[in-house]
């Protein structure tokens, strides 16, 4: 885990480390369990970088961002697009016939939410706040991912204050879980 920067490299690092493990996932056979263990990482990746985004950029770009409200709108239905996907995913074995029509789904969702963070959303926050704040919500990611939940949650409502609530619960239950499991090792 990055210890600084602004919040936009430290979820365009997220979005990097995600690419890098949809490419690892395409390149492992597919009977196997390094194919599980690769999904394992990416679900955990992913939903950490979600709920940190939930949780502190974007009430930021509501506050901050002219017409704020709209984009975060978009960004959460994408959210929950994707939330459903890793649900589905996770409860497959590796070489279940389904696995890759889900997966290549999911690519392709998370590949244009992140081409539409990082060519709109985030040149848009960037023109609104200063560097000191961008810094201060990259700190607040950073801590928000350290006690996030690991696992999809679809049924939990995507707010801010929602988040703000369950958020470190589901995390701790995660946690628990994933290392009872061994998952994520």
């Amino acid at each position: 885990m990055r210890d600084s920067g602004d919040v936009v490299e430290e979820l365009m690092a997220d979005h990097r480390e995600a690419d890098e493990l949809f490419d690892r996932i395409e390149a492992v056979p597919a009977r196997g369990p390094e194919r599980r263990r690769l999904l394992d990482q990416l679900t955990m990746e992913l939903v950490r970088h979600a709920v940190a985004e939930e949780r502190h950029l974007y009430p930021a770009v509501r506050e901050h961002v002219p017409g704020g409200d709209a984009l975060v709108e978009k960004e959460t239905a994408d959210h929950v697009r994707v939330e459903r996907l890793l649900k589905d995913l996770e409860g497959m074995s590796a070489d279940d016939p389904e696995l890759i029509h889900l997966f290549v789904k999911l690519r392709t969702e998370v590949r244009a939410h992140v081409r539409d963070e990082e060519d709109n959303l985030f040149i848009q926050l960037r023109a609104a706040c200063g560097p000191e704040l961008l810094d201060l919500l990259g700190q607040e990611v950073r801590t928000a991912k350290e006690t996030a939940p690991t696992r999809p949650h679809p049924g939990i409502p995507s707010s801010a204050l929602v988040g703000k609530i369950l958020s470190p619960g589901l995390g701790l239950v995660d946690r628990v879980r994933d290392f009872i499991t061994g998952r994520g090792e």
